[in-house]
C-alpha cells in the first residue's frame, strides 16, 4: 500500500519568531491527512482534513489569518480536484465561510463548478457548511496590520495540499485569504484549475503558492504536471516549473507534487516555504521552512 501527503504554508519570508508556528501548523495539518489515508480513507478526505486545519490556524493565509482586503474584510478561495476524475469544484471572492475548502469539496462532488461571492455562500448555507458572521474570520494580527498599514512580511499566499490514497487516487487542494490590501473581489491563482492547482490519476497531483498575477500566464500546476508526464521525478519537475515562472515572468511561487508512485518533490523561488510531507516510508512528517539547496546539475539536466 503507497500512501503520500504533502501540505504547504505558503511561499513567503518567515520570519525567525515564526518558524515554530509554520513548522506545528504543517505538521498538523500533515498528521490530519494522514490519519485518513493510513485508515484506507480516500485522497479527497485527507486533502479537505488537512486544509482545514491549516484554514483554523491563524499562522496561515487562509480562512482565519486571512489578509484583508482594502476595505478591511476577509474573502477566500479555494478550490480542490480530483484526479480519478478530473472533478473539481472551487469558490472565490467568499465571506462567513470558516472552511471554504469544504465548499470547494461539496461543489465537487455535486457538479465541477466554481462559484464567486454570495452564490458561494448561499451554497454553503443551504449545504449545512459551517458559516459564521465575516468579521469572526477576522484575525487580531491582520487587523492591527490593517489599521496601520504594516509592512506584511510574514503573510504567504496560499495553503494546499496534494495527497495519493490506498487505491491510487490523486486530490489537490488549495486555499487561501488572497493578497494584503487587495481591491474587494480580486481572485489571484487558487481557485483556477491549472493555475493554482492540478490532479490527474495518470500523472501526479500539483498544488501552488505565490504570487497570483504571475501563477496565472504561466499556469504554473499544469506546467509542473506536463513536466511529471514527461517522466521527470516531483523533485525535478517542481524546479523546473519554478524555473520556468521565473525565466518568464516577475513573482515568487512556489509549489508542491506527488507522482503516482508516491514519490514527493516540491520547490520554490520565494525565501521561505513552509512544507510537510509523510510518505510509506517515513514513521513521522518532515517539515521545513525552506528548500536547503539546490543542485545546479539539477537544473542542467532538465534543460535537455
Amino acid at each position: 500500500m503507497t500512501i503520500a501527503i504533502i501540505v504547504h504554508g505558503g511561499a513567503k519570508t518567515i520570519t525567525e519568531e515564526k518558524v515554530e508556528a509554520n513548522n506545528k501548523g504543517c505538521t498538523a495539518a500533515a498528521e490530519a491527512g494522514w490519519a485518513v489515508l493510513e485508515k484506507g480513507g480516500s485522497a479527497k478526505d485527507a486533502v479537505e482534513a488537512a486544509i482545514r486545519v491549516l484554514e483554523s490556524d491563524p499562522t496561515f493565509n487562509a480562512g482565519l489569518g486571512a489578509t484583508l482586503n482594502k476595505q478591511g474584510e476577509v474573502e477566500v478561495d479555494a478550490a480542490i480536484m480530483d484526479g480519478s476524475k478530473l472533478g473539481w469544484g472551487a469558490v472565490a471572492a467568499v465571506q462567513g465561510v470558516r472552511h471554504p475548502i469544504s465548499v470547494a469539496r461539496k461543489i465537487m462532488d455535486e457538479k465541477p463548478r466554481l462559484l464567486v461571492a454570495e452564490s458561494a455562500e448561499r451554497f454553503a448555507a443551504k449545504h449545512g457548511i459551517e458559516m459564521c458572521p465575516k468579521e469572526d474570520l477576522v484575525a487580531d494580527e491582520q487587523e492591527k496590520q490593517w489599521e496601520e498599514q504594516e509592512k506584511v512580511i510574514d503573510r504567504p499566499n496560499t495553503v494546499g495540499c496534494v495527497a495519493l490514497d490506498a487505491d491510487g487516487n490523486l486530490v489537490a487542494g488549495t486555499s487561501t485569504g488572497g493578497t494584503a490590501n487587495q481591491d474587494a473581489g480580486r481572485v489571484g491563482d487558487t481557485a483556477l484549475v491549472g493555475c493554482g492547482l492540478y490532479a490527474d490519476i495518470e500523472k501526479g497531483g500539483c498544488s501552488t503558492t505565490g504570487d497570483g498575477e504571475s501563477i496565472i500566464p504561466v499556469v504554473l500546476a499544469k506546467t509542473a504536471i506536463d513536466f511529471l508526464a514527461q517522466g521527470k521525478h516531483p523533485e525535478q519537475a517542481a524546479q523546473m516549473a519554478i524555473q520556468s515562472l521565473t525565466e518568464r515572468v516577475v513573482g515568487e511561487a512556489g509549489c508542491i507534487l506527488i507522482n503516482p508512485k508516491g514519490e514527493i518533490g516540491w520547490a520554490h523561488n520565494s525565501t521561505e516555504m513552509a512544507v510537510a510531507y509523510r510518505t510509506s516510508e517515513m514513521d513521522k512528517p518532515a517539515v521545513f521552512t525552506k528548500k536547503e539547496g539546490v543542485d545546479p546539475k539539477v537544473y542542467a539536466s532538465n534543460r535537455h
